[in-house]
């Protein structure tokens, strides 16, 4: 029987990436800004129609922040989007009843 389609352990794409790493708490490291950053993703949802994530920068070009803190970023603007073996834990900075996510979420990171 002939192969079709090759078999892989994930989806491909960015929003199955970020939504893989949401859900098994893993970072992605993209570009964005043409910067090299590692994030901890914790909500994917949508704003006038475009994709957006927060999360926590842990790195940028490979040296963590002076402090952390949740950022935003448009999906479209991540290139080169991975999914990276390094775990993470939720951070209280996220506010899932955040007013500004509205019913626009299409997942969020499991706080516990």
């Amino acid at each position: 029987m002939p192969e079709d389609h090759a078999v892989t352990d994930s989806p491909a794409g960015d929003v199955p990436t970020v939504f893989e790493g949401i859900v098994r708490q893993r970072c992605l490291a993209a570009t964005y800004n043409r910067t090299e950053v590692t994030l901890a993703p914790h909500v994917i949802y949508t704003r006038h129609g475009d994709l957006f994530i927060d999360g926590v920068v842990l790195e940028r070009d490979g040296r963590p922040p002076k402090e952390l803190k949740l950022g935003t970023f448009k999906l479209a603007g991540l290139t080169g989007l991975r999914l990276t073996p390094r775990a993470f834990k939720a951070n209280p900075l996220f506010s899932p009843s955040d007013p500004k996510y509205g019913d626009s979420v299409l997942m969020t990171v499991e706080l516990g």
